[in-house]
């Protein structure tokens, strides 16, 4: 029987230590934490917590009923309870997302590399075995963690900890962990990271031009190889081979022969056409994609759908003004589902997931992408238009409007359910969106409190990090780090600062408590850039991941629409959410497939407008531009100084090919798999023997 337990300890410890952390400061529900006004009447939390009152009476009763006796035992388990408020309790109480009943302990002992001020620091699970090895506790839940394992049921009566591990070494196997730069662990107080010294910016970012063609949304080819989908705004897709990079090959597509061609549904003007396409994630299998586009229903008899100013969110369409010629809800957005018919797409819709009418004829947003951890299909919509939001539609949680809606997109109601639960379309509610604990939600929104979305991404690395930027009103452009029920302020406030709308035609009554807001982490003053008849719009990117630049890894990219401006933001400590980002210089290859237009009176190449960055296979980053397509390539190729790009120079291997296979296989994340396996198939032959 102690064999099984402490198999099954062991296993479940080599999974934390070999798996790298992924997460931001996030709470075990999923959602950002909050600065806390004032402290907490049990925990001794201040400052940025993951409880309210509520959350600190319950662990407050569950310490009383743990009836604990021994007075320095009682003042460790407080804190030990209390970890569930830490900034980062989601880290603490995770094990490749499987819940743990007590958090991670810090453990000096798992590292031969701790120097002894760690090891004096960092041994709380050693004190909290020594402190509390023989007192009884009532319901213990570090019990609790082998209810099912131990062939027998674990009661609620008092045990003690020497009921279960026979050492401190074995307790500290099940429990303990080693705050390490890819990981946290708690040691008695509130987590705090290793400060490090921030990594340097790039010296520059270098680029080559591929296409000549004027895109706005890129999609890789989910079969892994070296192909993408391009498409633009006025509705056609089409499926190109990308050349490996050096190569000196441009992009290979057929303008004439495209993917798909939906220029007669989609209404295409300046901030109106096909936003957005995505693949499911078992496109592979199942051959289904998405589009997202705007359409005209005057135009067209199929654009059809209910208008977004409605009774439900005080809106009376009757009295919205004509916006630029346009009577509210002519124009809708639209999420279509299609599907493949051998190298092209069908024309006609499989399934119509979701139309509605917009107010305006300005931000609506409209990119669309499925989450890589969980597979719902994530839609972005702006504001719906107006200076300032003029009917607060961003704070107001009946409207879709100003919101990351989050659908499930595989389980389809029937046309009674439909109707029954007032859906824009043919989708599901995922049972965890933030809806079920706030009821005042409309069920489809993940995030509110956004003017207008422009180009969000998943770090291909951390699934956890879901970056979005935000076009702002007239002071400032952002970067938010989005999790579940996060609120990023708009129109209370346009990034950092406070606002008041010229006008309001309703919502007034809407209050904000700045306390619970989440501001950006990153972002631009419109003074900060070389404005182009004084605009600035901010287009989000992706967390490079390349190898091909090497000193660009871990930074997050992002630009400005009109100034040709290009940011690279920089995490430090890691993990920590925590950014700073510097404006890079870039230029064109010398040997750039494509030879570069340069900007009258400098060296800069004309890209033009900056509309969307995109990724490949390989992880190399593209921009797309109203002059081009353009490649982020070796630093070398443009004078760049990188002294890494010599100590891990090799040839990239294509995508699709059993080289990179061999390559992704060893990456960081499944070097992890790949010894817990081995270490598991050992441990169980130790016990079958």
């Amino acid at each position: 029987m102690g064999g099984l337990i402490f198999i099954t300890i062991l296993f479940w410890n080599s999974l934390l230590f070999l798996s790298p952390s992924s997460s931001h400061p996030l709470c075990t529900d999923s959602r950002a934490p909050f600065n806390a006004t004032t402290p907490l009447a049990f925990c001794p939390y201040n400052g940025t917590v993951c409880c309210d009152s509520a959350a600190d009476l319950l662990l407050q009763k569950q310490y009383k009923a743990m009836n604990i006796s021994d007075l320095g035992c009682a003042s460790l388990l407080k804190w030990v309870l209390c970890s569930r408020c830490d900034q980062f309790s989601a880290e603490l109480f995770r094990i490749n997302s499987v819940p743990r009943p007590v958090p991670v302990l810090c453990n000096s002992t798992v590292s031969a590399d701790y120097s002894q001020s760690n090891q004096a620091r960092d041994n709380f699970c050693g004190k909290v075995w020594d402190t509390c090895q023989n007192v009884s506790i009532m319901s213990s839940p570090f019990a609790a963690s082998l209810q099912g394992q131990t062939g027998q049921p674990v009661n609620s009566n008092f045990s003690k900890l020497t009921d279960f591990w026979q050492s401190k070494a074995d307790f500290c196997l099940a429990f303990g962990g080693a705050s390490l730069d890819d990981a946290v662990c708690f040691d008695g107080g509130p987590v705090t990271l290793n400060k490090t010294d921030a990594p340097s910016p790039p010296s520059g970012m270098c680029l080559e031009k591929i296409g000549n063609g004027s895109y706005l949304s890129m999609a890789p080819h989910p079969d892994g190889s070296g192909r993408a989908f391009f498409s633009n705004q006025p509705g056609k897709i089409w499926l190109a081979t990308i050349p490996k990079e050096g190569s000196g090959g441009t992009l290979v597509l057929d303008e004439s022969n495209p993917f798909l061609d939906l220029t007669d549904e989609v209404h295409f003007d300046t901030e109106f056409g096909m936003m957005s396409i995505a693949f499911h994630p078992n496109f592979t299998q199942n051959g289904r994609f998405f589009a997202s586009f705007n359409c005209d229903k005057v135009k067209w008899p199929r654009c059809v759908g209910r208008c977004s100013c409605n009774s439900d969110v005080n809106c009376d369409p009757s009295k919205l003004p004509a916006d630029n010629g346009a009577q509210p809800c002519q124009y809708q957005s639209v999420v279509a589902e299609f599907t493949v018919n051998g190298n092209s797409a069908k024309p006609l819709e499989v399934r119509r997931i979701f139309t509605m009418g917009l107010p305006f004829t300005s931000h609506h947003g409209g990119q669309i992408l499925f989450g890589p951890a969980d597979g719902y299909l994530y839609f972005m919509m702006g504001d719906g238009g107006g200076t300032g939001d003029p009917f607060n539609f961003a704070q107001n949680k009946k409207s879709l409007l100003g919101k990351i809606i989050r659908l499930d997109v595989d389980n389809i109601p029937s046309a009674a359910e439909i109707t029954q639960l007032g859906l824009w379309g043919n989708y599901s509610i995922p049972q965890d969106n933030p809806y079920v604990e706030d009821t005042q939600l409309q069920p489809e929104i993940w995030a509110l409190g956004l003017r207008n979305p422009w180009r969000c991404s998943f770090d291909s690395e951390r699934s956890s990090y879901f970056m979005c930027a935000d076009v702002g009103q007239d002071l400032y452009e952002e970067v938010d780090l989005i999790t579940k029920d996060g609120n990023y302020g708009w129109r209370a406030y346009e990034g950092p600062y406070p606002y008041s709308p010229a006008q309001s035609l309703g919502g007034n009554n809407i209050s904000v408590n700045s306390s619970t807001l989440i501001f950006p982490v990153m972002g631009y003053n419109h003074t900060d850039v070389n404005k182009n008849e004084g605009s600035a719009s901010i287009t989000g990117g992706y967390f490079y991941r390349s190898t091909t630049d090497p000193c660009m890894y871990g930074s997050y990219l992002f630009a400005d629409l009109y100034a040709t401006a290009i940011w690279a933001g920089i995490e430090t400590p890691e993990n920590s959410g925590n950014f700073t980002a510097t404006q890079i210089s870039f230029s064109c290859a010398h040997d750039s497939p494509i030879p570069c237009s340069i900007v009258p009176g400098n060296s800069l190449p004309a890209l033009g407008y900056i509309f969307s960055f995109g990724e490949d296979n390989n992880k190399d980053i593209f921009l797309l531009t109203s002059s081009g397509v353009y490649r982020v390539v070796r630093p070398s190729r443009c004078n760049y100084a990188c002294a890494k790009e010599n100590a891990t120079a090799f040839v990239t291997p294509s995508p699709g090919s059993s080289s990179s296979s061999q390559t992704s296989r060893f990456g960081p994340s499944n070097i992890s798999v790949i010894l817990c396996s081995s270490l598991l198939l050992l441990l169980l032959s130790f016990f079958l023997v």
